[in-house]
């Protein structure tokens, strides 16, 4: 691996402190599921986590998550901190979807140039860095029984992180600094996400095929039955 591919980690744990404070944040608002403070910062832990688990198996390495204690340290405190923020302000849906933007951003960025400093031909590295973006997410839904966001119209979760990552690729195919690829990314990502939400953008929706009923034929001469 490379210095210049080398993730430093203060922008993982800035990554996964965002996923953390925005999974408690949407958790938290859920009053009808009846979840206790742990089984919020448990959710808001697992959303900062998730991206990030599922990039290293993806790359057969030990989760990153599981390499220095400040990663479950930081996950914690602003799992606790997106608790807080959820009780101080009343409406909290634009803080949501641009923190939930922001994590995809981020974690598009750094699973896209891990993989590519890993030696993964560029294609496969867009795809990791695009699970990693929405890993969290798809963690979070399934711990609260709610459909996988990432699944429905009008999300673009996936579309964002392609966006983006694709961009991250293109710039470092140029030679660009990574560093600049990388923010790049993760405005690009966040901005298609947030634009998504502001203006409904969606893809076409799948609906269901509705078959024309076919009308018997009788031979000729025979009248047809009452």
């Amino acid at each position: 691996m490379t210095p210049l591919f080398v993730i430093p980690l203060w922008a993982d744990l800035l990554a996964v402190g965002i996923g953390a404070a925005q999974g408690a944040l949407f958790a938290a608002q859920f009053r009808d599921r009846r979840l206790d403070l742990l089984g919020v910062a448990i959710i808001g832990i697992a959303t900062g986590f998730g991206g990030g688990i599922l990039r290293d198996v993806l790359l057969s390495e030990v989760p990153a998550a599981l390499s220095s204690n400040w990663y479950l340290i930081v996950a914690t405190g602003a799992a606790l901190l997106g608790m807080l923020l959820e009780r101080l302000i009343s409406r909290m849906g634009p803080l949501v979807n641009a923190l939930d933007a922001l994590t995809i951003g981020l974690f598009g960025a750094i699973g896209t140039t891990k993989a590519l400093a890993l030696g993964l031909p560029v294609v496969p590295a867009i795809f990791v860095g695009v699970l990693s973006a929405v890993g969290g997410s798809i963690l979070r839904d399934l711990l609260l029984y709610r459909p996988i966001a990432l699944m429905h119209v009008g999300s673009l979760y996936a579309i964002a992180a392609a966006i983006g990552t694709t961009s991250l690729a293109v710039l470092l195919g140029f030679g660009v600094p990574v560093f600049i690829a990388a923010t790049t990314c993760v405005i690009l990502t966040f901005s298609v996400r947030v634009l998504a939400v502001l203006f409904n953008w969606s893809l076409p929706e799948q609906r269901a095929i509705t078959t024309v009923p076919r009308i018997r034929r009788t031979p000729r001469g025979d009248s047809p039955k009452a």
